[in-house]
């Protein structure tokens, strides 16, 4: 069903804002016309007791405002591009700086910010909008589809986009999620990556692809998040762990959450996911309920190409041209064991 979530700023235009309720036996989204915005989802435990499992607020004044981009489809190049600036086709292209001298998850005013139009489906609702020629700095007239159904305890993210002019583009959903409580600690955590990304102080890759073998990036069987991040004296995870390189669906993450029996698998078709350990929520934000949030109290697994992709030709290709269709989907998987 759809409702009316509220009506954006005067300045922002003021337009109606909706809210699209997606609802199976065990799974309920709440997704927003504004940034694409996963605002709820509420999942079963072993109790059969639902729960909210995702940050965010509970007014649409939380979205207009500042925020670590809670929920949101992020583009046209999610992470990070060094110093904003990359080259296609022989012309340089000079992005926003929004995260120190790096662009980060489009810029400015990227997709998470900016109204799409929607379009029920039997099952779920597209999205859709038209990124100018030129929008924060990036070339083409862009079309871009994001596609969210549920069915089950399964809820797909399907992502198309057609351009005028060759444009990196890199999408994804960015999502906090908790399975429950206040921290993360207490969940276990296992991604299917032989290989990381090892960044700079800037959060750029270095352009290395390190093996994980025998480091705290380690994560191909399951550890307890408060004791592994103890265990190698790591202050969180902000990393991209290198998928195979397969265009077919393949499961790639898994979070379990054993007091409540929640369990989350991550499938995709990208090649690259960004494990982030919600290290720069301060508690300063006031979410749903008035609830805060603080440092490690949510983690995302972003499915996306690897971060600035567009100036490292070894790094898997992000660049899109015309007349080719960007086509990836991400599959979240929730269940109780």
């Amino acid at each position: 069903r759809r409702e009316a979530f509220g009506t954006m700023p005067p300045e922002e235009g003021g337009a109606e804002v909706e809210k699209f309720v997606l609802q199976s036996d065990s799974v309920k989204v709440e997704i927003l016309s504004l940034g694409c915005i996963i605002a709820t989802l509420e999942t079963k435990d072993r109790d059969g007791k639902f729960s909210d499992v995702v940050l965010g607020f509970d007014t649409l004044e939380g979205y207009t405002r500042k925020h670590p981009f809670f929920g949101a489809v992020v583009g046209r190049v999610a992470n990070r591009i060094a110093n904003g600036r990359f080259t296609v086709d022989g012309k340089e292209y000079q992005l926003f700086l929004n995260n120190g001298p790096n662009s980060l998850h489009g810029g400015a005013k990227g997709f998470d910010k900016v109204l799409w139009t929607p379009e029920v489906l039997p099952n779920g609702v597209r999205f859709f909008r038209l990124s100018p020629n030129g929008e924060e700095g990036y070339p083409g007239d862009l079309k871009v589809w994001v596609t969210y159904t549920l069915s089950g305890g399964q809820l797909t993210i399907s992502y198309q986009a057609q351009t005028s002019k060759t444009t990196p583009i890199s999408l994804t959903n960015h999502a906090y999620f908790n399975l429950a409580g206040q921290d993360i600690y207490d969940h276990e955590i296992s991604i299917e990556a032989d290989s990381y990304l090892p960044v700079d102080d800037t959060k750029i890759p270095t352009g290395d692809v390190a093996a994980v073998q025998g480091t705290g990036f380690d994560l191909r069987q399951p550890v307890e998040l408060g004791k592994h991040l103890q265990k190698f004296h790591l202050d969180g995870f902000d990393h991209n762990f290198c998928l195979q390189q397969v265009q077919s669906r393949r499961l790639v993450a898994r979070v379990h959450h054993p007091p409540t029996g929640r369990t989350m698998e991550v499938h995709t078709t990208q090649p690259g996911i960004q494990f982030y350990t919600g290290n720069n929520l301060d508690g300063s934000l006031k979410g749903k309920g008035a609830i805060t949030y603080p440092k490690h109290s949510a983690f995302c697994l972003e499915t996306q190409n690897w971060p600035d992709a567009v100036n490292k030709p070894h790094f898997p290709n992000v660049l899109l041209r015309p007349g080719e269709e960007y086509n990836h989907t991400t599959w979240l998987v929730f269940s109780v064991a």
